[in-house]
């Protein structure tokens, strides 16, 4: 297990690192492409608790180590917010768009996370096409796209670990921050909760049966 969490830890670290430090989409999506291949067959390369919940879901892993992959995201989130802070000489702090309403943002942020933990499942996770050799560049493509997309109104986080843990490290910021940080926090979890609700009523997607 510890191997486990330490990939989640290093995966999610790189990829929040990549996020601050370039907000670009073709780097966030390559980064996670290249981190999903490197820790796929270790812990599956979750790096984001959204994608955790929506594989618990679907019993495709364990509770307890479910908690422990999310606990270790989330400060994987916050040494990349730290380092971000070293490196710039600034804080990172994700945030929306001052002209998008927050219930727009919203439904973006629950969109886009729900197509980013379907296409996890789909290509990481289904026992039909287990250890298949794209499903890094599928993962990482989806991200690429949501950031394209999601960038001009939620700010494109889609992932606890990228929307909150810069505000737990700069956790001054928080108390002005409140809505921003409540939306990253509520947006990408119910949309991997309603992944992994749509993936366990599909007829097939689970197993070769």
């Amino acid at each position: 297990m510890l191997r486990r969490n330490v990939i989640e830890f290093i995966g999610t670290f790189f990829l929040v690192l990549t996020v601050g430090l370039t907000l670009n989409p073709f780097a966030i999506g390559g980064v996670l492409a290249a981190l999903v291949y490197m820790g796929g067959y270790i812990s599956g390369a979750h790096y984001n608790p959204a994608v955790t919940i929506a594989v618990l879901l679907n019993g495709k892993i364990k509770f307890p180590a479910a908690i422990q992959y999310m606990v270790v995201q989330m400060l994987g989130g916050i040494a990349a917010a730290a380092a971000i802070a070293l490196i710039n000489g600034s804080s990172f702090t994700p945030s929306i768009v001052e002209t998008v309403k927050i219930s727009n943002a919203l439904v973006v942020e629950v969109l886009y996370t729900f197509l980013l933990a379907s296409v996890v499942l789909h290509v990481a996770v289904t026992d039909k096409v287990k250890n298949n050799h794209y499903y890094g560049a599928a993962i990482g493509l989806t991200l690429m796209t949501a950031a394209f997309v999601g960038g001009p109104t939620s700010g494109g986080v889609f992932n606890p670990a990228v929307g909150v843990s810069p505000y737990l490290y700069n956790f001054q910021a928080i108390g002005r921050s409140m809505d921003t940080v409540t939306l990253y926090l509520i947006g990408p979890i119910v949309g991997g909760i309603l992944a992994g609700m749509v993936y366990k009523i599909l007829p097939g997607a689970k197993s070769d049966k």
